[in-house]
This record gives structure tokens, sequence and C-alpha cells, in this order.
């Protein structure tokens, strides 16, 4: 169950703290802004909360290290020139190629932008579990906000995750929509109220 499941990373991401700690050190001299959450659970828990604040290193992490990659964190892009960005603290840094990493949108922000503001405000958050840590508010839910499932507007299902879970899920998401086709009734676990409008 999800609610036991940041308890149970805890142990786990202090090992890999201790066992890394070096690497850790050298990628935080860099300039990368670390952290294993919150409630120190580590990634697993950030991706199911919030979706995004995390990076799975696929060697990146050993460039920024080397000084390959240059990380400038704190600030913003004041202006960008032909040559260089320029940042909020008046910092300008050359630059061959810029890499404007802005992060994750929220889904139900894609349905207020693609369908309407009213339809995604019905709807309410979407991902995260309720767990009153940084871009999940609470309350706890019990599972993934309107992912897989009916939600409050009729006809809108949302499909999302990972390759696991979207493989997983879609499963289960094609058999609730054909019943709906087919007539069957389905009763829906957790269709409880709205909580936070997008």
């Amino acid at each position: 169950p999800y609610k036991l499941l940041a308890g149970l990373q805890v142990p786990m991401y202090d090992q890999i703290r201790e066992q890394d700690a070096e690497f850790y050190d050298r990628l935080s001299k860099a300039g990368f802004l670390l952290d294993f959450g919150e409630d120190e659970s580590g990634l697993v828990m950030k991706y199911m909360r919030r979706g995004s604040g995390y990076y799975i290193d696929v060697g990146a992490s050993q460039m920024i290290i080397d000084g390959k990659i240059k990380l400038k964190s704190g600030v913003n892009i004041e202006r960008i020139k032909e040559h260089s960005v320029v940042l909020t603290d008046g910092t300008e840094l050359s630059a061959d190629l810029i890499v404007y990493a802005t992060g994750y949108g929220s889904m139900n922000g894609w349905a207020a932008k693609l369908i309407s503001q009213e339809v995604a405000d019905r709807v309410g958050k979407c991902w995260g579990l309720g767990s009153e840590t940084a871009k999940d508010p609470g309350p706890w839910e019990g599972e993934l906000r309107n992912m897989w499932k009916p939600t409050h507007q009729p006809g809108l299902w949302f499909h999302g995750g990972n390759l696991h879970q979207s493989r997983h899920y879609s499963q289960f998401l094609a058999l609730q929509l054909k019943a709906r086709m087919e007539g069957m009734d389905t009763t829906v676990y957790g269709m409880g109220p709205v909580h936070h409008l997008s």
C-alpha cells in the first residue's frame, strides 16, 4: 500500500546515500541541487507524489561532476542574447547551446489549455497521493488522483506515467472503456470530491 511505501523507502535511500556519499558530494559541489525528498524517502515517492523533482542518472551526473556540463542554480534567465544568457543575478554566460529544463507540466494544466479551465477545475488535480508534501496537497486519496479511472468530467480519462505504468494500466483502462461501451454497470471506487482546482 502507498501509505506504507514512504517508510519502507527511507532505509533503502539511507543506504544508497551512505554507499554513494562521495559521488553525491562531488555532484553537490558541482552545483547540482540534490535532495532525497522532504521525508528522505527518495525518488520513488517524489515520482508518486508529484511526478517531478528527481533525475534518474543516465550519464549526465558524471559529466556534471567532470565539468563537461555546467549548472547555474537558484537564478532565472533574464534574457537570451545571440551567444549568451543573462541571468537575474546579472551573470552573463556565453553559450553555444541552451537547454531550458523547465520541468514537467501538470496534466490538469494541459486539460485547461487543450479543453477549458472549467473542465480542468471540474476534474481537479491529476497525479499525486495527497501526502501533504510539496506539490502533493492532501487529503490522502490512497491511489493516484484521476489516473486510469473515471473523472468528474464524463468521458475524460487520463493515462500517463512511465513505460511500466503505461503498459500495466492501459489494460485496465481499456477494460473500463470497453465495459462502458458495452453498457455494463461499472462501480467506481474513490470517486470523491474535487479538492484542488488546476
